[in-house]
Order: C-alpha cells, then sequence, then structure tokens
C-alpha cells in the first residue's frame, strides 16, 4: 500500500500561491500530463508520450442498456447478493471494484476521482480493472497513475471525468460563467448543478458518484439503480476494510452536498422517464423519499 508522496503537497501549495485561485487546479495535471480532446475522441499524453486512447461519453452510452447500477463501497454491500446484477450493467466507485470478476463478474465500467485512491489502492486497481475497461478518470487521477506505472493506460479505454468548475487547461469558471452554459442544471441558489454534456465537463459533488451519476443520467434508458451508496454510515469501515484498515473519507461531512445533487438529479430523471432506485437500507437518501428496493437483500 502507497500513500499519496508529500511532493504532491508542495505542488498544490506552490500552484496556489503562484499561479492564485483561478489556476491552483493545474496541479492535477502537473507536471507532465497533457489531455487532447477532438470532438468524441482524443489521447492522454504523459512526458511527451501517448498513454491511453480517450473517448466521449456515447461509448458508455453505447454499451449500456435499460438499467445501470451505480455500486458504491458502503458498508451496506456485504448484506446484498449482487448475484442478479446483469454483466455490463454495474459502474463500480473505488474500492467497488474489488467486486469484478467476482460477486459481479464483467462491470459496464469503473469510476475514480480521488487520486488518493491510487496512491493507497494501485495494487487493487491493477489486479481488478481488466485490460479492455471502460475507465471514467478524473484529471488528476490519470497524472497519478502515470507518475506511478505510464504504461498500465495502455490497454485501458478512458472515459474523462473533467470537473466543470475546475477544468483541464483553463481558468476556474464563476458561477455567472456556469450558469450561461446551455448544458449546466443549477439549482436556485447555484451551488447544486449537473451537466447534461458529462464530455463538457461535470459537477463535483463530494463523491465520485455524483459525477458518475450525470453520465448515468445521459446514458440511462430507464432505470438508475443505487448499490452500497450509504453516505450515512461513512465513518464505518468499507465493505472490504477492517476497522483497524480503514483509509479517511470526507464522505460523512460532505452529505448535505451529495444529497443536494441526487434530489437535483431525481428531478431531471423525472422529466426524463427514467427512474432512481436505492438499493440500500441505510443510505441517506432514505430521509430524502427515495425509498428502499431489497431487492439486492440477503434472504435468510
Amino acid at each position: 500500500m502507497m500513500h499519496r508522496p508529500w511532493h504532491r503537497s508542495l505542488i498544490k501549495s506552490g500552484t496556489r500561491v503562484f499561479l492564485g485561485g483561478s489556476l491552483a487546479h493545474v496541479q492535477d495535471w502537473f507536471p507532465g500530463l497533457s489531455i487532447v480532446r477532438k470532438e468524441d475522441r482524443g489521447y492522454v499524453r504523459y512526458r511527451g508520450a501517448n498513454v491511453a486512447s480517450l473517448v466521449g461519453m456515447d461509448r458508455l452510452r453505447e454499451r449500456s442498456g435499460e438499467m445501470i447500477y451505480i455500486v458504491g463501497s458502503g458498508p451496506s454491500i456485504r448484506d446484498c447478493d449482487l448475484s442478479g446484477v446483469e454483466s455490463d450493467t454495474a459502474i463500480l466507485l473505488n474500492g467497488a471494484i474489488r467486486l469484478a470478476g467476482e460477486r459481479i463478474s464483467e462491470p459496464l465500467a469503473v469510476a475514480i476521482e480521488d487520486e488518493r485512491f491510487v496512491w493507497r489502492h494501485n495494487h487493487m486497481m491493477r489486479e481488478k480493472i481488466a485490460p479492455g475497461s471502460l475507465c471514467l478518470f478524473s484529471v488528476s487521477v490519470l497524472r497519478a497513475l502515470c507518475e506511478i506505472d505510464r504504461g498500465w493506460l495502455g490497454d485501458k479505454t478512458v472515459i474523462l471525468i473533467d470537473d466543470i468548475r475546475r477544468p483541464y487547461g483553463a481558468r476556474r469558471r464563476s458561477l455567472e460563467d456556469l450558469k450561461k452554459l446551455p448544458y449546466v442544471q443549477m439549482d436556485a441558489a447555484g451551488s447544486t448543478g449537473l451537466s447534461l454534456v458529462p464530455d463538457r465537463g461535470v459537477f463535483v459533488g463530494g463523491s465520485v458518484a455524483v459525477s458518475t451519476l450525470q453520465f448515468a443520467l445521459y446514458c440511462a434508458h430507464r432505470t438508475i439503480g443505487f448499490l452500497g451508496i450509504d453516505i450515512s454510515n461513512a465513518r464505518e469501515p468499507r465493505f472490504y476494510e477492517t476497522s483497524g484498515n480503514t483509509a479517511f473519507s470526507g464522505i460523512a461531512r460532505a452529505e448535505g452536498r451529495i444529497v443536494e445533487h441526487f434530489v437535483l438529479a431525481r428531478k431531471m430523471a423525472v422529466e426524463r422517464g427514467v427512474s432512481l432506485v436505492n438499493y440500500s437500507p441505510v443510505s441517506a437518501l432514505l430521509k430524502y423519499d427515495f425509498g428502499y428496493d431489497d431487492r439486492f437483500a440477503l434472504r435468510a
């Protein structure tokens, strides 16, 4: 197990001091990473060499069917019977990749947004993310992967998770800038938003589940289901962790922000004829009238 190297903290501080707040997110790709996008495809470069193919959100849509499951790593996964999750329906978030090839035989895609997961669980990623996998990765995740092993991405297909507020290669957008974008939907206060065109950026909302939900809304035909999206018990070990070996999680303190995005997404889903279904009996979503479907509950 690795930890994020100390030099990343120096780079984070340095970019803010020397570039200012509007360009502080340059730290995500500095040094060495560049992303080239041409319409619905492109490539990722690291220190002058091509390291991965980049595709657009339509690749995910083409592979999606009537049902999309967004699978988190909340403790409730321990009590789920996942045998009913069909092949190519589940997007596995962070540590939920441990389910790949086992309790979920063939995932639709994987999604990782926080580079700290890369540093801590690089071995798990190597073991569980198979060649040919469709990978939703943020800019900082791509750079961290390249720092560790630039060759690993070569046989993966990457869809970029680009922060719409802090986009790759550009200055931070103001609230007024965001409101002018024709492909976003925001609440009245402007604190919560969703992107209608995830290829052009997504609203990052405290959990990779929020970013992934925007891709799922673009792709979904009928239903988006949530497994292991607990939120309420984020201080407990994830389903693959033990009490003595638990990584820090900011989910608990971000609960309000996360749920606000889910509530806005429900409104958008209704307009599109798509149902959002919660399969976690302990999810914070229960407090916001998402209900609970026990389809995947273990039976005695």
